[in-house]
């Protein structure tokens, strides 16, 4: 609101040379906190209006008033703004309070919905630490569309067919025992595969053999479509256990082999439109003219690709959801079949596929190298939630004994651990994996925001007060300032998460916000009795229902006592 309101007092006085989006866009937060509390830099409008950005600054400054700013001075090339304290943090703390956890929301996606494909692991092989990213990044951009007024639609494409099941099966024929796969059926079927792969570097035949059952399964033969069946079912009771734990729900579990008979409308569609060509014995789609190599449709024994059916995917999806914008968060090895996919779309007149985006993100590395199922290299992500949950339950029975709910705490903490220490990065950063970095409990961390959620639920539940909507008569100290100006950030944070696909812009901002409060914390008597007593607890409720809905748009839960 306050932002709104600055910008549009510089844009009346930038002669219209500056569009109100702009102007919003350039507004920034000042370096230091004695420089005021908004910063307009003049540079855009020295060309327009042909002077000096200083000068610019200065004239422009002496023209701007309000009762909400205190004053407008320039500071150089920047028109740096400060806000009258005491009414703007009653505004602040008001709109929070009385909107609750909708606070921060935005109705730009009301009455549309984004179909969100992420995680997707491949059946018959460990969840790992790498399908982490997917996932808790994915289920976030899911919560924060859905913050932004969206229909989010979630969904696992699972990873169910393909020669690589050709190969577990002839594994399975090969060395597997029954009875072990049903005791353990992830961890087996695992050792299989892995020894597979180092036996067909001695005996390449075996290729062969894994190739020849996977032609089995697409031909419908009994014994390969009941093993891999099996595989599949086996797989996702483990999976559903991880999905469990991290809180992550789907609309949609349909896998690659849900596709099989979708394919063949897709390759039609392609040439009813002309867009298939031949190439060495193979159907391709020429995508030259946009400067990427052709998109493969079909191979020359007949057989259908990985591109055929995200297409086939893609039109089902479009059919079945409506969807105004699709999201695929996939790492960055998958850019090229993208930029393909989305392209060949709207080579077919498809509009929609405009609204199509790949969402890439780094790696999860284990001593500075990528994990590798087929080798035997991954750490399972389920052993990683479970060694957090009982560091959390250790701590806890050393620090609060007699915290009631000690195991479900226990749980949203050490869940909540892993689930930051992954979102609190860049999205396209690459992530070291370190049991011992995710497991900290204090310092840039998620146990570290929601202890000081309990914190300040713990000052609420101290005070006999009742703190509605109207307790804030407003708050002018720096300390009360620093938080109350974090709070009006909220808002603008939501939606640049939205438009930036960026989960790691909330994480930062309710690490920001923690310490902030935890700084109000330790230098304001906040329980004193005197007349500021129900405004101080008003910006302390504030805090829990801004924290609260911010780890609840990462995945996080929010414990009201650590």
């Amino acid at each position: 609101m306050e932002k709104t309101i600055y910008a549009e007092a510089i844009k009346e006085q930038s002669r219209g040379f500056l569009t109100m989006d702009t102007v919003i866009g350039l507004i920034e937060k000042p370096k230091f906190k004695g420089q005021g509390d908004m910063a307009f830099p003049c540079f855009a409008l020295a060309k327009t209006m042909h002077k000096a950005p200083q000068k610019i600054a200065e004239e422009i400054a002496v023209k701007i008033e309000h009762p909400l700013f205190e004053k407008v001075v320039a500071d150089g090339p920047y028109i740096n703004c400060f806000l009258q304290k005491e009414t703007v943090s009653k505004k602040i703390v008001e709109a929070v309070l009385a909107k609750g956890s909708s606070y921060g929301s935005h109705s730009f996606g009301k009455g549309k919905s984004i179909a969100i494909d992420f995680s997707s692991p491949n059946i018959a092989k460990p969840f790992s630490m790498g399908h982490l990213r997917s996932t808790v990044i994915g289920n976030s951009l899911a919560h924060i569309a859905e913050k932004c007024g969206y229909t989010a639609v979630r969904i696992n494409h699972l990873g169910d067919w393909g020669t690589q099941f050709g190969k577990l099966i002839a594994a399975y024929r090969l060395w597997g025992n029954e009875e072990d796969v049903r005791k353990a059926p992830i961890k087996e079927l695992l050792a299989l595969y892995v020894k597979f792969h180092k036996e067909a570097e001695k005996d390449p035949s075996l290729n062969e053999a894994g190739r020849l059952w996977f032609k089995k399964l697409e031909e419908g033969n009994e014994e390969a479509k009941r093993l891999w069946k099996w595989f599949r079912d086996e797989s996702l009771q483990e999976f559903s256990k991880i999905y469990g734990l991290l809180g992550v729900e789907f609309d949609s579990t349909a896998g690659e082999a849900f596709y099989n008979d979708k394919m063949e409308r897709a390759l039609e569609l392609l040439d009813e439109r002309n867009l298939l060509a031949s190439s060495q014995g193979a159907e391709v789609v020429d995508l030259e003219e946009s400067g990427l190599p052709p998109m493969l449709a079909k191979k020359s024994d007949g057989a259908t690709l990985y591109a055929t059916r995200d297409l086939a995917a893609a039109l089902y999806r479009q059919e079945q959801y409506g969807f105004s914008k699709a999201w695929y968060v996939v790492g960055f090895e998958q850019t090229l079949h993208f930029k393909q996919l989305f392209l060949v779309l709207q080579k077919m007149g498809f509009d929609w596929a405009q609204e199509m985006i790949h969402i890439p993100f780094g790696f999860v590395l284990k001593g500075g190298k990528k994990m590798s199922t087929r080798k035997g290299e991954v750490v399972l992500l389920e052993e990683v939630l479970s060694e957090a949950i009982r560091l959390a339950e250790r701590n806890i029975e050393e620090k609060n004994s007699f915290l009631a709910d000690k195991q479900q705490v226990a749980r949203m903490v050490g869940v909540g651990a892993v689930i930051f220490h992954d979102l609190k990065n860049d999205r396209q950063t690459n992530v070291e994996f370190s049991l011992e970095d995710m497991l900290k409990f204090e310092g840039t961390t998620g146990p570290y925001v929601q202890y000081t959620h309990a914190r300040a639920c713990s000052v609420l539940r101290k005070s006999s007060i009742e703190i509605d909507a109207g307790a804030s008569k407003g708050l002018a100290d720096e300390a009360s300032w620093a938080v109350a100006k974090l709070l009006m950030e909220f808002p603008s944070i939501t939606e640049k998460s939205f438009h930036q696909n960026e989960p790691s812009a909330i994480a930062k901002y309710v690490l920001e916000l923690s310490q902030e409060f935890n700084k109000y914390y330790s230098q304001v008597k906040i329980l004193a009795d005197d007349a500021e007593q129900e405004s101080r607890l008003a910006l302390v409720k504030a805090v829990t229902i801004v924290l609260s809905e911010g780890l609840r748009l990462l995945g996080m839960k929010a414990p009201s006592e650590m």
